[in-house]
């Protein structure tokens, strides 16, 4: 097994709402301007691959919702109201 799918398989994936909060808490510390450079790059890395995990949550979503409407055609939502 590539190395690559180690570290996949050893680490649980966080769902949608952790990995946006570490993703958060990530662009702060960044955005901080503390870190050295390598701290940076791994950082960086992190929320790559934190923003790609979200990405494919909300393509699991979307079709998910696809599949759902009643009659099977995509559509946008309208538009919500403001309170």
């Amino acid at each position: 097994m590539p190395k690559k799918q180690l570290e996949t398989a050893a680490a649980p994936q966080p769902d949608f709402e952790a990995a946006m909060a570490e993703l958060e808490n990530l662009v702060q510390r960044m955005e901080s301007g503390e870190l050295t450079l390598e701290a940076s790059l791994k950082e960086f890395e992190r929320g790559v691959q934190l923003t790609r995990l979200c990405q494919e949550a909300l393509n699991a979503a979307e079709q998910r919702v696809k599949l759902l409407a009643a009659d099977g055609q995509e559509r946008d939502f309208p538009p919500q109201e403001e309170a």
